[in-house]
């Protein structure tokens, strides 16, 4: 059985500018024409939770 996994801060919002068609991508909409719309989104999320994570771990001097 699985314990679970624990997120420091797990529950902390966080705010991403999306825009209607990214948001629509992600929910999985699909925009045939335009894949680029998906990955903008995606590398948006990746970017902000890296941001976040890199932040929070530098050491303090």
């Amino acid at each position: 059985m699985n314990a679970g996994v624990r997120i420091p801060q797990g529950d902390e919002t966080v705010k991403v500018e999306l825009t209607v068609k990214e948001i629509m991508a992600l929910t999985g909409v699909k925009f045939h024409d335009n894949h680029k719309i998906e990955v903008s989104a995606k590398k948006k999320l990746h970017q902000m939770l890296e941001d976040q994570y890199v932040e929070d771990r530098q050491p303090v001097n």
